[in-house]
């Protein structure tokens, strides 16, 4: 089983700009978010990816991702009753020795810019960078499938 270890902050400077390695823009929608199942369909960049997640605990949930065809995804992401979608630009930044997604979010959700470091074990260390602020690994309100049914800019 694949398992997702990260933990999610709200960035308070700009000063990762200087350490970006790469950028690429996302689109994501969700065809289920009911108890705890995420379902979720991802344009990233030219790619698309199918991906299932199970509820989290703590830091950690299941998650299995698979690739799809590009056309395949907008279908999907067009389908009726596919809930909101997610709009945001990635900046993978290097910190230390981990190299962080930071997201700056755009449309409905523009505001916000959050960074997420994917660990190997629950018990790894990490150096927190000076741009990173307030933990929200576990506050439900941050996490992408609910941006996407209330988006952050009507909280």
């Amino acid at each position: 089983m694949a398992l997702e270890i990260e933990h999610k902050f709200l960035v308070k400077s700009d000063e990762w700009k200087s350490s970006v390695v790469s950028e690429t823009p996302i689109e994501q929608g969700y065809l289920t978010t009911g108890s705890g199942l995420t379902v979720r369909v991802r344009l990233k960049g030219a790619r698309a990816f199918l991906t299932i997640k199970g509820p989290s605990d703590g830091s950690q949930r299941s998650e299995f991702e698979y690739p799809i065809p590009t056309e395949d995804a907008k279908a999907m992401l067009a389908l009726e009753g596919a809930s909101g979608r997610i709009a945001k630009t990635r900046f993978q930044v290097r910190s230390g020795s981990h190299t962080w997604d930071l997201d700056v979010f755009a449309g409905d959700n523009a505001g916000l810019v959050m960074a997420e470091v994917e660990l190997g074990a629950q018990d790894e260390a990490f150096d927190r960078p000076s741009w990173a602020g307030q933990e929200v690994t576990e506050d439900p309100r941050y996490f992408n499938s609910y941006l996407a049914e209330r988006p952050y800019r009507t909280w």
